[in-house]
């Protein structure tokens, strides 16, 4: 089976080399545990392999047998723009990395398609302010759901691609599409990554979710990595458990291994320690 990393090199070690190419994988967690630290490495490790090899083996080292580096990395942002997002991962990763890391990484903002039809005024989201007589004539506006989904049509292919956030889409659900249609597009999107060969991260805050929406999400992924706060004494520490994962969980299970504690670092987000199954 075809790998692809993730970015975190003791995790793609334990699991092969990286995920199944051909996989969608929900990165969520409570604020802080870690799912978006994961994610910002992800892009910075996989852009650094394209852009820097020499910094990608220094601070990754060598990849697994039988594992593919993407062809480009997209980074999908609803909400947030480039600069902004490059600005919070300096303050996870060594600011070098990350300017290093996200040279060759497309960055697609979709802030217009998100905030059109919302009392958000134009002129803090569009790159451009229309004026009244332009936005008038406007016949044709992409739904968010529409947008997203033509970008990684047309871009997706053996690519690793990062989504910040599903938290975007959860918070309009019900006002602009139905609970149903996001989870349709995320089965469908499932099915097609298969087609494309690519790795698809989608990151989600899970505090925000009942019970029931996060496990319709889980159900329309390949995988789940679930990122946690551990309570021991007076400390808190990050925690992953990797829950259902098609070509991963039973290569885990074999090795016993069900949690690992987590760190972040210049580098950004790593493995600290491995629990076994008790």
């Amino acid at each position: 089976m075809e790998r692809m990393p993730l970015g975190v090199s003791r995790l793609d070690r334990l699991i092969g080399g990286g995920a199944p190419t051909g996989s969608v994988v929900l990165a969520a967690g409570d604020s802080g545990a870690g799912a978006r630290e994961f994610c910002y490495t992800s892009a910075v490790m996989n852009g650094l392999a394209i852009q820097e090899a020499d910094q990608f083996d220094l601070h990754y080292g060598d990849l697994e047998s039988g594992t593919t580096l993407p062809e480009a990395v997209h980074y999908v942002s609803f909400t947030d723009d480039q600069r902004a997002v490059g600005t919070e991962m300096s303050f996870v990763m060594n600011n070098d990395l990350v300017t290093d890391g996200m040279e060759t990484v497309e960055f697609i903002e979709l802030a217009e398609e998100y905030f059109q039809l919302t009392p958000v005024p134009t002129e803090w989201y569009a790159e451009r302010t229309a004026d009244i007589t332009s936005l008038g004539s406007q016949t044709k506006r992409d739904g968010i759901l529409e947008a997203f989904a033509e970008y990684l049509s047309a871009e997706a292919a053996g690519s690793l691609v990062v989504v910040d956030s599903v938290t975007d889409l959860v918070a309009t659900a019900d006002d602009r599409f139905d609970w149903a249609d996001l989870t349709v597009l995320l089965k469908g999107l499932a099915r097609a990554s298969r087609r494309w060969g690519s790795v698809i991260l989608l990151l989600v805050n899970s505090e925000v979710l009942e019970s029931t929406e996060l496990g319709r999400l889980k159900e329309a992924s390949d995988g789940t990595l679930l990122f946690e706060w551990e309570s021991g004494g007076s400390e808190r520490a990050r925690t992953l458990v990797v829950e259902q994962f098609r070509g991963v969980l039973s290569r885990l299970e074999g090795e016993d291994i069900v949690r690992f504690e987590t760190e972040i670092g210049d580098a950004g987000f790593d493995i600290s320690n491995v629990r076994k199954i008790r």
